[in-house]
This record gives structure tokens, C-alpha cells and sequence, in this order.
């Protein structure tokens, strides 16, 4: 965990399985229930279950981060319907985005308002750090998990160090 700005630090999440589902709503239903929840998370949501998490980025797509353990049963839910699901864990990398000023520091790369009346926590969204691919999940009041390619990690840290270098949160609280 690194400061990186006034209250704000920054942390790499360690390796993990990351996959994506694409397909119609019985096998977005399917993996839901796999993953111990009620239903599928409405657009633009995430919600946890037992079996790990789901991310809904798309009307017919899911970002799973499945527990350890539950990938089989992911598998055998989805079996008997037409899908496709895509490990993309060496694809992605994770940071955890955490303080007082996080939301600061994101709109200063995207121009998407992270005001917790409009970006409550659970929310999720595939967006652009500058010019990098990302998903940002508002996990808590004051944190955000940043998912991103693993090549564009560098970048995107470096860029949020740039934005709490570059501001003046004392100017802010006007």
C-alpha cells in the first residue's frame, strides 16, 4: 500500500481469476446462481455472493471473480446453454484505489462524475484512465477497485501519482 496522494493510497491486488461471460440471460442467470446470488446484478452493478463476485458491464456480459474453489461449479452451471466464457487472469491486473480523495484522483483522468449520489457503491463501469481501458468498481464510500490490462498497469499508476501530485486538495474544499 503507497500514498500517492494527500490520504489516498494505492495498492496492487494480488494475482487472481478473472473471467468474462458473454450470453444470453439463462446463462447470466446460470453463473449468478452459481455464484450463490439471487440474480444477476442490474447493469452497471456488481454484487457479491459466496461463490465471488459479478460485475455487469454489458446487457449480456459479466466481469466474474470467482472464489477460490468455485470455478467447477461456474463450469457445470454453465454446461447445457450456449455461452462464452473467457479466463482473461493474465490479462487483467487489479489496483485498490482508497481515501478521502480517491474520487479526486479518478476524475482527474476520466470525466465521468464519481459523486456517491451518481456512482454509489456497487456501481461498476468499463471507462478510460487517459487512454487506458478500464473498469472502475466503487467497492466503498471512499474506494474504488481499478481493473486494467496488465500492460497499461504502469501507466495508470503513474498517471494517478501524476493527478495527487498535481492537485491541491486544500483548493478543492472551497
Amino acid at each position: 500500500m503507497v500514498e500517492i496522494a494527500e490520504g489516498c493510497t494505492l495498492d496492487s491486488l494480488p494475482p487472481m481469476i478473472r473471467l468474462v461471460l458473454q450470453g444470453r440471460a439463462a446463462a447470466l442467470d446460470a453463473a449468478a446462481g452459481a455464484l450463490g446470488l439471487d440474480a444477476v446484478p442490474p447493469l452497471l452493478r456488481a454484487a457479491s455472493g459466496a461463490g465471488g463476485q459479478a460485475l455487469r458491464l454489458g446487457p449480456f456480459e459479466l466481469m466474474i471473480l470467482p472464489a477460490l474453489g468455485s470455478r467447477a461449479g461456474l463450469d457445470a452451471a454453465l454446461a447445457a446453454l450456449p455461452h462464452s466464457l473467457v479466463d482473461v487472469s493474465d490479462r487483467h491486473v487489479g489496483f485498490v484505489l482508497e481515501g478521502a480523495r480517491a474520487a479526486d484522483l479518478l476524475a482527474g483522468l476520466c470525466p465521468l462524475d464519481f459523486a456517491p449520489s451518481s456512482f454509489p457503491v456497487g456501481m461498476v463501469t468499463r471507462t478510460l484512465l487517459d487512454k487506458a481501458g478500464a473498469a472502475i468498481w466503487r467497492t466503498g464510500a471512499q474506494t474504488f477497485h481499478i481493473e486494467v490490462w496488465r500492460s497499461f498497469a504502469p501507466y495508470v499508476e503513474a498517471q494517478l501519482r501524476e493527478v495527487g501530485r498535481g492537485i491541491s486538495f486544500s483548493l478543492l474544499s472551497v
